[in-house]
């Protein structure tokens, strides 16, 4: 029952995180986004001590079922290692701890993070890996059904589904993405737990307090047979049955020793029952009848299934509590010619970042931004330092003032919350006039598309030259009120490269 318990509870976390970076239409973050709260790394930048808290008491009183409940890259290793164990039964074995990988890096992923290296720290982070395979794997293969599923009831008159746009919004995130992918289904078909156990961060941190759990898988030597059965069907490769030891610190409590153990001599249970063993030991023995043991075994048996009930169902408690389409140009032009991002000297963070060394220092790349994004303006960076993180560009859409899905997902803190009223007044850059590009110059008929899309009114049209009012008029920009919503960028109608372009602000400032 434990085991299946746990099984049913990592199988439903999966899905639903999974969903999570899947979600096309904005909706499920509301419901689901708690999920992405509770995973240890962004609970610790974002300082969430209620989360920090429990995540601690959670180990020390149930052992590491973080990494094989809560963790989606955990349970995701679960996955391909069960699927290799329908072919091949009974495939593991013990192996001591590789301390001179496990500590090392860790030592290097702390370095990094609190150096402000978190380019490094992005593709150890257990939960931003498997959040940036969903987003550049596995989410265009969701979204190519979607948009089957769109045609097919367009064709009925039907729109209950809505065709958004695939596009790859970084080739160097996506080549990380997928060889992270190949590494993990590489390590779990061969050893089940090896990432998680001698390359996670995470794992080895929680491994300290996992070697003082109250309850713990535990061997009873008068009933062991050594048949090996548990440490051949132990994934973190951490049962020693011949000399009935257990590795805590990389044991997951995933319960996968305890169903094969046909002499029931593994449980998981309390220190209780060992105290207890031993004072009956010290006791007087009196001989027992074939009528005393059948007794006794039957009680032992009741007792084990009452237990383990208990444990799950506090388990199960626990655990518990814990697009748009591509724009138009405006006036409904065909889109002739894909723009070109601009070569901007700074980047651009979104609102609710508050500068660049923010994002810099909280954000794990985990993309959840990213997938959220209605308006298609956050992809990841290519920038050595920030690489992964999310940066705004303007080619595809801009930043409207209405929206604040970005700081409504993002569990790190990186973006924090900020209301429609507050970003309408926080300026991330400001735009920069292009002359040699801008319509009225090159072509000499007047145009007026920034002026007439800019939200906050910080674009004037003025005459090209003083001395011809009734010439060209040409945009001038009026900084103190630009926010950067990039929307002069984008219903620019010049191709490649924008006549009018955002450039980004270091810090954030209020107008």
């Amino acid at each position: 029952m434990l085991r299946k318990i746990r099984t049913t509870l990592a199988i439903i976390v999966l899905a639903l995180v999974t969903l999570l970076f899947l979600d096309v239409s904005g909706a499920l973050h509301a419901w689901l986004g708690w999920l992405a709260k509770i995973q240890f790394l962004p609970a610790v930048l974002a300082l969430n001590v209620g989360v920090i808290v429990a995540l601690v008491a959670l180990t020390l009183i149930f052992g590491r079922i973080y990494c094989s409940i809560i963790c989606p890259l955990g349970i995701f290793q679960d996955v391909i290692s069960w699927i290799h164990s329908k072919r091949k039964k009974n495939r593991f074995s013990f192996s001591p701890e590789k301390k001179w990988i496990r500590y090392p890096v860790l030592g290097l992923f702390i370095i990094a993070f609190v150096a402000g290296v978190n380019s490094f720290v992005a593709l150890l982070a257990p939960y931003s890996s498997y959040g940036r395979i969903v987003n550049n794997l596995f989410r265009p293969v969701y979204e190519w059904g979607n948009n089957i599923l769109a045609r097919i009831a367009e064709h009925y008159e039907s729109y209950a589904f809505s065709e958004t746009d695939i596009w790859m919004k970084s080739l160097p995130t996506f080549v990380i993405a997928a060889v992270t992918l190949v590494v993990i289904i590489i390590l779990a078909w061969k050893g089940g737990r090896t990432y998680c156990n001698t390359i996670c961060p995470v794992g080895t941190t929680l491994s300290f307090l996992a070697r003082f759990s109250w309850l713990k898988i535990r061997m009873d030597e008068d009933k062991c047979i050594k048949c090996g059965l548990c440490s051949k069907n132990c994934k973190a490769s951490a049962i020693d049955f011949k000399n009935f030891s257990i590795d805590y610190s990389r044991c997951v409590v995933c319960g996968d020793c305890l169903t094969p153990c046909k002499k029931d001599a593994i449980h998981y249970s309390l220190p209780l029952k060992k105290m207890i063993k031993e004072k009956e030991s010290t006791e007087p023995q009196k001989v027992k009848t074939k009528n005393d043991n059948e007794n006794e075994r039957e009680r032992e048996s009741i007792d084990t299934s009452r237990r383990s009930f208990l444990v799950s169902a506090a388990m199960a408690t626990t655990a518990a509590a814990l697009a748009q389409g591509k724009g138009d140009v405006d006036g409904g032009l065909a889109v002739i010619e894909d723009k070109i991002a601009p070569e901007r000297n700074t980047p651009i963070t979104p609102p609710g970042s508050i500068s660049a060394s923010n994002m810099a220092k909280h954000c794990t790349a985990c993309q959840l931004c990213v997938s959220a994004c209605p308006n298609g303006v956050l992809r990841p960076s290519t920038n050595l330092l920030t690489l992964m993180q999310p940066t705004s560009s303007y080619e595809r859409g801009y930043c409207r003032p209405e929206c604040t899905k970005c700081s409504d997902v993002c569990p790190a803190g990186a973006i924090r919350p900020i209301t429609v009223e507050d970003k309408s007044s926080t300026q991330i850059g400001h735009a920069v006039w292009i002359k040699q590009n801008c319509i009225p110059v090159t072509d000499g008929v007047n145009c007026g598309n920034c002026e007439r899309h800019c939200p906050t009114g910080a674009i004037e049209m003025v005459p090209l030259h003083e001395d011809e009012p009734e010439g060209v008029y040409i945009p001038a920009v009026n900084e103190a009120y630009c926010i950067g919503c990039g929307a002069c960028e984008n219903l620019c109608p010049a191709r490649p490269f924008s006549a009018i372009y955002v450039e980004g602000h270091e810090v954030h400032k209020t107008i």
